[in-house]
């Protein structure tokens, strides 16, 4: 792609009004601004695709805001996002466009890669996806044994189980009832082992989700999977049975026994993080049918078109990205919280650390320039009410500056209306506790300062189109930071290097007698687990597969 022409960050016009107009609003405060303007809230709130916004409790006014998006021209934001949905590669390093928004496109418009189309590619999967999940959920695909399937088990990494699991916990009232969803990731034998002790072989799915079926994690654990159905008796032939995969790989799927007639191909455009709209959410659909899939596509279409159509400052992904541009590079935050108050989305805050954390955390721009200012922050949090009882109290007392979105559903999934009253309730008190804090001079240990920032996300109810939406607009704030930032949110090379060293220790911890040319503390640990893994544990008591 032709690259807009734009300034270093720190240079920008923008970006040096944005400095001094710190220095004006620093040492004001959130509560002074709703004593200034009664009807705020309805000037710092938007809503789009289903979802309402509450960003008011921010340090910002009318100006900060129109700073910041004098900020996001200067660095090319929207030049960005028409390059992003018209199929070019702003995928620098790896020379791959970026089209997760293709995957939910709900209209006929053609959307390009080198020329092609790529609509109809994404139908046909979607097509054969929906043959599989009603066969299986309709009891149709039976396992070698001729029962149906009862348990599902996706083994996967990274975006290939993060997604797929957030979003099956997310939309548990929506899932078949006959059907058990299961999660395995981890290569800690526990995982497997744990899942195995659960299922029944007669009756149980494998989805195998790595693009190039090399995926280490996924393969190891997927081969003791295979292991385990031949070992309870089942036939080589009860593999195509009780496996499918998700992968480009035709070749090493069939290798493992799958019939290649039940791989679901998902392309190179397709970042792992953003996965989940593609065949990697195949578990997705075997939970709630392809109609409720389909459903969750259309709410993240909703927000990808609001997002691509509206100006910037009424543009709820630009301005939740601009406000955390402006808590990060202006008044140094280094995390940001996210606090569900909906226990369904208890998953939601690990999935968005790998969206934001894997995406923009980097220290080079585009142009392989270090950089000299801060960019992604820690993604971190759990479900309201718990996280009260854990971590808030860093949050009111705390030295450090913690903006933390809070995500709340006015209709819950059960009738326990008292309950959600007080949830909601617990949740819109804690916001206005961080904002307006509680002095309190003669008692130091009761002070609150407040002037804590926070945005409130508020869904009508927690359904198939609303996650879509909810998930869609944390992908468009990343992207935009990354933008501004002038980094490449869509590699992650920092995974790699982990990785490769692994592979040379791997075979030196099987090896007792092999030579180590490690550093001192490496040497030191891959001699004391050569030393003491066969020695009996301190304690017996546990249990044997």
């Amino acid at each position: 792609m032709s690259k807009p022409t734009v300034p270093e960050l720190t240079q920008s016009p923008a970006w040096r009004a944005l400095a001094a107009h710190r220095t004006r609003v620093a040492h004001g405060s959130i509560s002074e601004l709703f004593a200034d303007d009664p009807d705020r809230v309805a000037h710092f709130s938007l809503e789009a695709a289903g979802l309402y916004v509450d960003y008011s409790k921010n340090l910002v006014t009318a100006e900060t805001l129109e700073l910041l998006c004098a900020l996001a021209r200067d660095m090319g934001v929207e030049e960005r996002r028409r390059a992003m949905f018209a199929g070019e590669r702003i995928n620098t390093t790896e020379n791959r466009p970026v089209l997760h928004v293709a995957l939910r496109e709900r209209s006929a418009m053609p959307i390009p890669v080198d020329g092609k189309d790529v609509v109809p590619e994404v139908s046909a999967v979607l097509e054969k996806m929906r043959r599989f999940t009603d066969a299986v959920r309709e009891g149709t695909w039976r396992g070698y044994t001729g029962r149906a399937i009862t348990d599902v088990v996706n083994i996967g990494i990274g975006g290939s189980d993060l997604g797929p699991r957030m979003v099956c916990e997310a939309l548990k009232p929506y899932a078949h009832e006959a059907l058990t969803m299961h999660f395995v990731s981890n290569v800690d034998g526990a995982d497997i082992a744990e899942v195995l002790r659960s299922v029944d072989p007669e009756t149980t799915l494998f989805v195998v989700a790595s693009k190039t079926f090399t995926t280490r994690e996924t393969l190891v654990n997927a081969q003791t999977a295979r292991a385990w159905l031949l070992a309870s008796g089942a036939p080589e032939t009860a593999v195509a049975k009780h496996f499918v995969a998700v992968s480009t790989h035709a070749e090493a799927v069939a290798a493992f026994g799958i019939d290649t007639d039940n791989m679901f191909e998902f392309w190179d455009w397709v970042g792992g993080r953003y996965s989940l709209w593609s065949a990697i959410g195949l578990p997705i659909a075997l939970a709630i049918g392809m109609d409720g899939f389909e459903a969750m596509l259309g709410g993240a279409h909703a927000m990808d078109r609001h997002f691509f159509e509206a100006p910037l400052a009424h543009n709820l992904p630009v301005l939740l990205a601009l406000i955390g541009i402006w808590h990060i590079n202006f008044f140094g935050a280094t995390s940001h919280l996210i606090a569900p108050y909906d226990r369904y989305l208890h998953r939601l805050p690990a999935y968005l650390q790998q969206l934001d954390m894997e995406s923009n955390g980097k220290s080079v721009t585009l142009e392989g320039e270090r950089v000299d200012y801060a960019t992604g922050p820690v993604i971190w949090g759990e479900p309201g009410t718990n996280g009260q009882h854990a971590f808030f109290q860093l949050l009111h007392q705390g030295t450090a500056l913690i903006p933390a979105d809070f995500i709340v559903c006015m209709q819950p999934h059960h009738a326990l209306d008292a309950h959600h009253e007080i949830l909601l309730a617990n949740c819109f008190a804690q916001s206005e506790a961080l904002m307006n804090g509680s002095p309190a001079a003669n008692e130091p240990h009761r002070n609150f300062d407040g002037n804590r920032p926070t945005n409130t996300i508020c869904l009508d109810k927690l359904d198939p189109a609303s996650l879509g939406a909810l998930l869609a607009l944390y992908e468009h704030k990343v992207f935009v930071q990354g933008t501004i930032w002038n980094i490449n949110s869509f590699d992650q090379w920092g995974v790699e290097l982990g990785k490769r060293l692994a592979v040379t220790i791997e075979g030196e911890v099987a090896q007792p007698g092999s030579e180590l040319a490690h550093d001192g503390s490496t040497n030191g640990l891959i001699g004391r687990f050569r030393e003491r893994r066969k020695q009996p544990a301190a304690s017996a008591n546990h249990r044997v597969n």
